[in-house]
């Protein structure tokens, strides 16, 4: 099949890898002529060292590489997701099937990301998320993963699932479209908290608490939303939860690793150099709490100490005083 991988990042380009590796014929789209020169130039990303460009993936910057595909991959940055799925709509095929690989949820709207590119390209083209514990730096190296597809479509579901799956990456389906997405948006925070907790020296007992608890909000939120508690005990949520709360791959809790040494939060984001998705999600998850009124003391934590200068220390002093509680909600109903 012919198919764009949007967004030349790390991930877009670990998978646009991957599908040339299944037979496809893949193009990989930069947002700038310039990046995209440069990838020609070294045929390596610089994000992905080692990795190998083949000379059969296109790479290009020109949107109108979507057209004649069966499938795009939306690979860009959260915020870019809208911005990118409106440049592409008049280009489309019939029937085509956009691919969401992004994690988050859309700042103003609390959309999920697949919800976006579903309202900007209309009900003509299946959207399908696509979630899991999977570093771009191990994928582009071919370490065996695991992912789950995420559509209401359960044809597009099985497609994707076809056109990604190999040896060495698996993939399952669902219908669960909320609770892949929430999962995937909302671990971003816990890491970033994980990263902290690092940084000030904690060790393997309280990253496990905060783990723990924290995938405890995240299923409370996704339920309150749609989401279904199980799916968040699999990949896209206890999986992907591990990965990146445990992993220096992860740039969420490298960025909190140096704020619980003393940096500041913006100048660790800058410092990361690259698009910190927690510290956008905990704005988004302290909105959402707050309107659905669903109990999420940690996010609420990870709020105040992003966004209203809170030292981490006595944020996690108020955590662990916390009133009493029953750790299952069902406890002695």
């Amino acid at each position: 099949m012919k198919i764009t991988v949007l967004g030349s990042g790390g991930w877009g380009t670990a998978l646009a890898l991957l599908l040339l590796e299944n037979g496809h014929d893949v193009t990989l789209w930069s947002y700038q002529e310039a990046e995209s020169a440069n990838l020609r130039e070294k045929r390596e990303n610089p994000v992905l060292k080692g990795v190998p460009l083949p000379e059969e993936l296109k790479l290009t910057a020109d949107m109108n590489c979507v057209r004649g595909c069966g499938a795009l991959v939306i690979a860009t940055p959260s915020f870019a997701v809208r911005g990118t799925a409106a440049q592409v709509r008049g280009l489309l095929d019939p029937g085509a099937v956009l691919v969401s690989v992004s994690k988050g949820v859309e700042k103003d709207t609390s959309l999920t990301l697949t919800d976006v590119i579903a309202q900007e390209v209309g009900e003509a083209h299946p959207v399908v998320g696509l979630s899991g514990p999977s570093h771009a730096e191990e994928v582009g190296r071919g370490v065996p993963t695991a992912v789950v597809a995420a559509s209401k479509d359960r044809a597009a579901a099985e497609l994707v699932q076809d056109l990604f799956m190999s040896r060495r990456f698996r993939v399952y389906t669902t219908d669960d479209v909320v609770g892949v997405e929430l999962g995937a948006a909302l671990k971003n925070i816990i890491a970033l908290c994980a990263g902290v907790c690092d940084g000030l020296g904690y060790g393997d007992n309280t990253k496990a608490a905060l783990m723990t608890r924290g995938l405890t909000e995240i299923a409370r939120l996704g339920e309150a939303m749609g989401g279904r508690k199980e799916t968040f005990a699999g990949l896209a949520g206890l999986g992907d939860l591990i990965v990146t709360c445990t992993s220096m791959h992860s740039r969420n809790r490298r960025c909190g690793i140096l704020i619980g040494q003393g940096a500041a939060p913006a100048e660790a984001v800058r410092e990361i150099g690259m698009v910190v998705e927690g510290y956008y999600a905990a704005a988004n998850a302290k909105n959402l709490a707050d309107k659905l009124g669903v109990e999420m003391p940690i996010a609420q934590a990870a709020y105040q100490v992003l966004y209203e200068n809170k030292d981490p220390r006595a944020v996690i002093a108020e955590l662990m005083t916390r009133k009493k509680k029953h750790e299952s909600e069902e406890s002695w109903v």
